[in-house]
């Protein structure tokens, strides 16, 4: 039988000869693009082959191949097999490769954070700046030469520690301020940040407006970083025209603590439970997602009960974050704390049973490469068939009849437009917001992973793309999460938890791999190469939060500065997973 073309994987070294090589490296896959040819083969990619949807961009120093390379992964919305390619340039500064922006408007942000950590200059960026990283940083923390404060070595366990188990403080050994490291001739007593010049400027095309003699100035106004509405410290500098907001740029970074970084020091089971500390509300799913990319990677199966528990605990994850979505919508919206309290007491129900099987309520780490860590017993079982048979359908229909007819509600909600399906694709936003403007695309139908594709549930569809339809959409996933927490709850089979031994380090053989999940905020992906030793060579994650905030200016403008809260909200971001 002919091949469907849907499941055919493009050759672009076929296409363009010379131009573009199949990648060789054992353990790597898809192609090496000649950087003075990247820009026509990602056009090509996009306008030929159909990969509209540009989902993850990150680089990579290969500090002994003196080479620096930055790494594209490629969908397409309307389903089928991912491209990837890639591209390099020597490591000598400036190392300059062209930017994609153009093509894929949602690198502009993933362009400027390898930018921020690996000082590669991104030709045609409409705005390369730090993103992560304050303006007077010095050096590139993700380079492999680049070493952070109380640096012992490159890998853990640290020699030092392990096995004896002896250990000194740093900050003995760094008196205080003797860690700091400015630029040279830098004296921190007269800084003045001279990035905000830079995103001022960037704001500049709005300042003036000349109308029939008239000329008019516009207000620069910045909200946050200790606005209550912005949901952590996320500043916002606005241009507005009286109410009208013409410009808009965010600032980030001050919850930065290189997540990545932290992660390449540590061994592969180590990273897991910083994965938590991510989408702190989601913490069952950052761990889901990391566990199936090392997977990929080891090679290994999961344990067939294993995999109940953990779509079981997924979607579970993901119904009390889209409650606390709505109960936290209305806060913003000025209903003050009674929806978010109903909100957060089903919440608080559902991490009962995290608390119960993981030990905690939050930061969970119950996901092992092959498994979970414990089984959920019978007790435990019944507390989530109650939630899930009877109690979690009746609250969320009394939040409907109590919310969704509110004439408040409906007034600041109904007919304000987000985003369309071409702008949501164009600027790489995933989840809720993407599905609420028409584009069916859920990773757990278009590329199933885990055992979702045993499950029989609809996509929840919206076509408005309106800030009602992004509301309402949190209403249809919860009811499709419950659809499926009922047919895993009756399947669930008997049977060890894990398929592998329980390790203090597993042996991850070389190459590359990328997981990626439906996270309840939108696709969650990790970006993981292995040398072989126990830690990641490099550790990459692709937030939902981060990507998808890419696209806030082209949903404000033209929109008044009061629907400025709740269209932020619509994305549902979370600062721990942002900023990382």
């Amino acid at each position: 039988m002919a091949t469907d073309i849907q499941t055919q994987v493009v050759d672009l070294a076929a296409h363009f000869p010379g131009k573009v090589a199949a990648e060789s490296r054992p353990g790597y896959s898809g192609f090496m693009v000649n950087k003075e040819n990247l820009t026509e083969v990602a056009t090509a990619a996009r306008d030929e082959f159909g990969y509209d949807l540009l989902h993850a961009l990150t680089g990579v120093d290969y500090l002994e191949q003196n080479k620096m390379e930055v790494v594209y992964h490629l969908h397409k919305t309307t389903g089928g097999p991912k491209l990837i390619f890639r591209t390099q340039a020597d490591r000598v500064d400036p190392i300059e490769i062209p930017s994609v922006t153009p093509i894929w408007a949602g690198a502009e942000y993933q362009e400027r954070e390898v930018f921020d950590l690996f000082g590669v200059i991104f030709t045609g960026h409409p705005d390369l700046r730090r993103i992560l990283m304050w303006e007077g940083f010095e050096g590139y923390p993700l380079r492999k030469d680049w070493k952070e404060a109380f640096y012992e070595e490159d890998i853990k366990p640290y020699k030092s520690r392990w096995p004896e188990g002896k250990h000194t403080y740093a900050e003995f050994k760094n008196p205080f301020r003797d860690n700091l490291k400015f630029p040279a001739n830098f004296n921190p007593d007269e800084y003045k940040p001279e990035g905000e010049k830079d995103l001022y400027s960037s704001l500049e095309r709005f300042t003036v407006q000349q109308e029939g003699g008239l000329k008019t100035d516009h207000a620069v106004v910045n909200l946050g970083p200790h606005h209550p509405s912005t949901h952590g410290v996320l500043r916002v500098a606005v241009t507005l025209e009286g109410e009208t907001v013409l410009g808009l740029k965010p600032v980030m970074g001050y919850l930065h603590r290189n997540h990545e970084k932290i992660g390449e020091r540590n061994t592969f089971l180590q990273i897991m439970p910083y994965t938590d500390r991510l989408d702190y509300f989601n913490s069952m799913s950052n761990n889901f997602g990391y566990a199936i990319t090392v997977e990929k990677l080891m090679n290994i199966t999961v344990a067939e009960r294993a995999e109940y528990i953990r779509v079981i605990m997924a979607e579970l994850s993901r119904i009390q974050n889209h409650l606390v979505f709505i109960g936290m919508l209305l806060n913003d919206l000025g209903t003050m704390f009674t929806p978010a309290l109903y909100a957060f007491e089903e919440r608080e129900l559902i991490l009962d049973i995290f608390e119960a099987v993981a030990g905690s309520r939050m930061m969970c780490n119950y996901f092992r490469f092959g498994g979970v860590v414990r089984d959920v017993t019978e007790d435990q079982m019944q507390k989530i068939k109650d939630l899930v048979f009877d109690r979690l359908p009746a609250k969320t229909d009394e939040m409907e009849r109590f919310l969704n007819q509110n004439e408040v509600l409906v007034g600041r909600l109904k007919g304000i437009h987000v985003l369309n399906a071409e702008d949501a694709v164009n600027f790489s936003v995933t989840g809720p917001v993407l599905r609420a403007a028409g584009v069916p695309y859920d990773l757990r139908r278009a590329d199933p992973y885990s055992i979702y594709d045993r499950f029989d549930f609809d996509v929840a569809l919206r076509h408005n793309g309106d800030m009602m339809d992004n509301y309402l959409i949190r209403f249809d996933e919860i009811r499709q999460s419950l659809r499926i927490l009922e047919q895993a709850i009756k399947q669930i089979p008997g049977g060890p938890i894990n398929s592998q031994k329980p390790n203090y380090q597993v042996k991850v053989p070389a190459g590359e791999a990328y997981g990626r999940i439906e996270a309840p905020k939108g696709e969650l992906g990790y970006y993981v190469i292995s040398t072989g030793k126990q830690n990641p060579y490099r550790y990459h994650v692709r937030p939902p939060s981060f990507v998808n905030l890419t696209a806030i200016e082209k949903m404000c403008v033209g929109k008044k500065i009061q629907d400025f809260v709740a269209l932020l909200a619509m994305l549902d971001i979370v600062m721990g997973e942002l900023d990382r």
